[in-house]
């Protein structure tokens, strides 16, 4: 089995211009739900975005979801998250 390689993983995907505005509007809605009291720090709760566009931070497209449920519900993508 290969090793990873984080720090090439990071310069490729991580710090590119698309992944970080996806990262920041994703806290942003986190941002948005917290200021109206609906999620706090370490409450184990997600802001899940229906429409699996992080770019949408419209009201109707964010709801609140445990971690548990939010992690199990996202798509499995290619090359990644593979079910044995």
């Amino acid at each position: 089995m290969r090793s990873r390689n984080y720090r090439k993983e990071y310069d490729t995907y991580h710090a590119s211009a698309t992944q970080k505005a996806r990262r920041a509007s994703r806290n942003r809605a986190r941002y948005k739900l917290a200021k109206a009291g609906l999620v706090k720090r370490g409450d184990g709760k997600d802001v899940d975005h229906i429409n699996m566009n992080p770019l949408n931070n419209s009201t109707r497209n964010l709801k609140i979801l445990p971690s548990v449920i939010n992690k199990r519900k996202q798509p499995l993508t290619k090359g990644r998250n593979k079910r044995k």
